[in-house]
């Protein structure tokens, strides 16, 4: 370590120190979440859009929203988020880059802002390298998204789709997390209040979209 970093200390450990308080907040919140009804965890979303709309911030619901969402998973998946998994949900929604190894959840961090996000009502999209993780993502997570009251639409390049609980793919996709994608128009999907697609699927539609048509 330098002189300065021994004298002021390393910014990124100052950083993430900053961030505990929040992680202490959420799991004060835990045993108050896992009291909930199904039911009063899938209305809570009404509850935190209302608050919005009255004024509230996003950082001011992030405790509660991240509390409720690793309730979600510890519910549908049998997994509950760890700290450094809270931490780096934090650090994704305050757009800073989240370095995290191979199996430490990346795909399960990501439903923390996700689904933060998706409460103001304009979407929230995940850009991944291609397709398949694409439906991995959506597919897996869906359940978190879909006790929650939220829904998530997939753009493909063969397709796209919403996750539906209630759909049966008749084509095997040899995951049966992957089996309930209905499919929809683009512009459904689009309208999920969290959409999975690749860079390549978001920019090439936003330029067909924008494209102006001379005589």
């Amino acid at each position: 370590m330098s002189i300065l970093g021994k004298i002021f200390g390393d910014a990124k450990a100052r950083y993430v120190k900053s961030l505990q308080p929040a992680v202490d907040e959420i799991n004060s919140l835990e045993e108050k979440f896992q009291k909930l009804s199904g039911e009063s965890l899938k209305e809570i979303s009404v509850d935190f859009k209302e608050r919005i709309i009255k004024g509230e911030s996003l950082e001011d619901l992030l405790p509660e929203t991240f509390a409720a969402v690793r309730e979600s998973a510890r519910r549908t998946l049998g997994l509950r988020h760890f700290d450094v998994q809270l931490i780096g949900g934090m650090v994704l929604h305050q757009g800073k880059i989240a370095e995290m190894k191979t199996g430490e959840g990346k795909t399960l961090v990501a439903t923390l802002p996700l689904y933060l996000n998706s409460l103001e009502g304009s979407g929230a999209h995940l850009v991944t390298p291609n397709d398949y993780l694409s439906r991995i993502g959506a597919g897996w997570m869906g359940p978190i998204y879909h006790a929650l009251g939220v829904s998530v639409g997939v753009v493909t390049h063969e397709g796209s789709s919403i996750y539906d609980p209630e759909y049966i793919d008749p084509i095997s996709h040899g995951d049966d997390r992957l089996m309930h994608f209905r499919p929809v128009t683009r512009r459904e999907a689009y309208g999920a209040d969290i959409t999975y697609g690749t860079n390549n699927e978001f920019g090439f539609d936003y330029l067909r979209d924008n494209l102006e048509y001379l005589p």
